[in-house]
């Protein structure tokens, strides 16, 4: 969305992807999770009245098109990229099968999983731990608009501090608005670690993938 209100700014995908694909070009795999917050929120409109089954699937419908914007983007600067959809919607992008993911990123392409878990009631947040899982992942990392897991909401209060390292079970015991408890906890059942940090900072993707010691890194 960029600084826009509403919809898809490619210029900024277009410096996101200039990141993701110099560090892939160094032999780094990558599976891309997208939410939909800047075309449609499921939560919100269940919020408001609509069938929340109905709602979380307009969501992940809306998920293929931030997906397909990315891909189209990537592909033009010269990336290879397959988009896999747990909603089958094979005119536009090939069903998720794990096995063929792990296939696509040993080939090296770039992997963008659209339509979440392709299940109501899940976030996209659980989607990128779960498909992390699946195709053995050495880490998650949250691209976010702030520098990493904070005490209290930096935008609304000066004093908040933020982690440097902090544990599954402290986030949810302290209720930190990281990820859904889902996707928290089954990072911790699969020790899976999980580094937040701000998208917008640029380099900021290549600093994380090489291990400096950029945002807070969440792990048991």
């Amino acid at each position: 969305m960029g600084n826009r209100p509403y919809g898809i700014d490619p210029e900024m995908i277009r410096e996101i992807s200039a990141e993701i694909i110099d560090v892939a070009s160094q032999g780094v795999q990558f599976g891309i999770v997208v939410g939909a917050g800047n075309i449609f929120r499921g939560f919100q409109a269940s919020a408001q009245g609509m069938d929340r089954t109905s709602a979380d699937h307009m969501g992940m419908v809306a998920t293929v098109i931030n997906c397909l914007a990315i891909q189209n983007i990537m592909e033009k600067m010269g990336a290879q990229v397959r988009v896999l959809s747990a909603l089958e919607i094979k005119e536009v992008a090939e069903p998720y099968i794990q096995r063929k993911a792990m296939r696509h990123l040993e080939k090296g392409r770039i992997v963008i999983f659209a339509s979440g878990t392709g299940n109501p009631y899940f976030t996209t947040d659980t989607a990128a731990v779960l498909r992390a899982v699946e195709i053995k992942a050495d880490v998650v990392i949250k691209a976010t608009k702030v520098d990493g897991v904070y005490d209290k909401d930096p935008a609304k209060f000066t004093d908040a501090r933020m982690y440097q390292r902090i544990s599954y079970t402290e986030v949810l015991s302290q209720y930190l608005k990281v990820m859904d408890s889902t996707a928290i906890s089954m990072c911790r059942d699969n020790a899976l670690p999980l580094i937040v940090f701000n998208l917008f900072k640029q380099g900021n993707i290549k600093r994380v993938v090489m291990g400096d010691p950029v945002g807070t890194l969440v792990e048991e």
